[in-house]
């Protein structure tokens, strides 16, 4: 067992390192890019997932179609570094009353090193209008999602002109509008691919900064994030009970480091952490994913435009409605593009958080313990007081063992978590000594 001597010296207020390559991928980022690829998805008329999927020109299959072609241009320009997958189901449920052929549109950049590991960005490219259930009227979704389309789009087109040690799939997803089926059928891909899944940022919504009611602020972008795990059993439930845990699920930590990502960038948005795994009453594409044990978080703008969004382009009394290209803020919309940008390849650049363990009963000290990650050459613990929001507290860095025994330190009065670094200097999110804290599926 290492020892080590908690003083004031060795304790610091820090965030983790999150090294980029030498030309940053978001320097590339084309506000451009965004707006023509916008206008190129509300041309298509209506992405509604039961609209037509064989007319060339509108309907969700026109829409898949151009997707598909702009990964495909995309891998040209790598040198075909990109895999083209079309994972395939028929869904059928409440909201669609007749099994219908959904796809998905992924992107794979396998890592150099480790393509086993895989970060994920997604989007959904159907829409819909007031009516759910309506698939023939106009649905533009500018905003919703088509945002979030085109942001995966431009990721993968800067991204791609690097090589990272780790895989980076970007996705665009149907079915969203429709009971998330989407987001579900790429969870069940992933899982039947064997990826460990570090990460799954979902984009939906995030191209505008004013809302409804005239509030902007084009400063934030939320970030959302589950606290209890959604694969926790009831043994589990029952020790986050008694030890902690319910504040340290992998997607609460992926939503910190985010925090922390955003804050070194002068020229960005920053995050706003919403502890909740979506909205009120209401989901994403990042659910399914959660589901399965799997950290994910949603990205969402700052203030939500609800005379924009589900709505039929029309006018009454004076007052717009419908997700149009006109309500879209593209240089905000831009800044979300290099959050997601950074953040992929800080997370595909970094190992794995490692698995914690910490034992403090009946001591005047704590021991920790953690299991080694491939492609770490050391760790970085922290601590922070149980009531604390955040990771603040750098206790070690630079340590090269697998355990460290932090003496004079009660561990009652405090969560532990460790970071892992690589030879670059890529530093991964913190995972939690607590239970439940791990990066991976419950019992996978």
């Amino acid at each position: 067992m290492t020892r080590f001597l908690l003083g004031a010296c060795a304790l610091c207020l820090a965030l983790p390192v999150h090294a980029q390559p030498a030309t940053r991928p978001e320097q590339a980022i084309s506000e451009a890019r965004l707006r023509a690829d916008i206008a190129k998805l509300v041309g298509f008329g209506t992405r509604h997932t039961l609209s037509s999927q064989t007319d060339p020109k509108r309907g969700i299959g026109a829409a898949r179609t151009w997707a598909e072609a702009e990964f495909r241009k995309t891998s040209r320009a790598c040198g075909n570094c990109l895999e083209i997958a079309l994972p395939e189901t028929s869904v059928s449920g409440e909201r669609v009353p007749v099994p219908t052929r959904l796809v998905d549109v992924v992107a794979i950049q396998r890592g150099a090193e480790r393509p086993n590991e895989v970060v994920i960005v997604q989007g959904h490219i159907d829409s819909r209008g007031s009516d759910v259930m309506n698939a023939t009227v106009d649905a533009p979704g500018a905003n919703d999602d088509g945002s979030g389309t085109v942001l995966v789009l431009e990721a993968a087109r800067v991204l791609s002109q690097h090589k990272f040690p780790a895989t980076i799939v970007y996705a665009v997803l149907s079915g969203e509008e429709q009971g998330l089926y989407g987001g579900k059928l790429l969870a069940d891909y992933a899982k039947a691919q064997g990826w460990t899944v570090k990460a799954v940022f979902n984009n939906d919504i995030v191209g505008g900064s004013t809302g409804s009611d005239g509030i902007k602020d084009d400063a934030h972008v939320r970030v959302l994030s589950e606290g209890l795990r959604a694969d926790s059993t009831d043994t589990l439930r029952a020790q986050m009970r008694r030890f902690g845990g319910e504040n340290d699920s992998s997607s609460r930590n992926i939503s910190r480091w985010l925090e922390g990502l955003a804050a070194q960038d002068g020229a960005g948005l920053a995050v706003r952490q919403i502890w909740r795994a979506d909205r009120m009453g209401r989901g994403g594409d990042q659910l399914p994913f959660s589901d399965k044990g799997y950290p994910a978080v949603r990205f969402s703008v700052a203030i939500e435009d609800y005379e924009h969004q589900h709505q039929d382009v029309r006018s009454e009394g004076g007052v717009k409605f419908g997700d149009t290209i006109d309500e879209m803020d593209f240089p905000y919309l831009a800044k979300v593009t290099r959050l997601n940008v950074r953040g992929l390849a800080a997370l595909a650049s970094a190992p794995m958080p490692p698995v914690v363990t910490a034992k403090a009963a009946v001591s005047t000290w704590t021991d920790l313990e953690w299991q080694a990650v491939p492609g770490a050459v050391s760790y970085t613990v922290w601590r922070r007081r149980t009531d604390a929001p955040g990771w603040g507290e750098k206790v070690a860095e630079g340590v090269t063992a697998t355990t460290l025994r932090l003496e004079h330190v009660r561990g009652d009065d405090w969560f532990f978590g460790v970071s892992a670094r690589a030879a670059s200097g890529a530093e991964s999110p913190v995972a939690s000594a607590v239970p439940g804290g791990g990066f991976g599926p419950i019992g996978g």
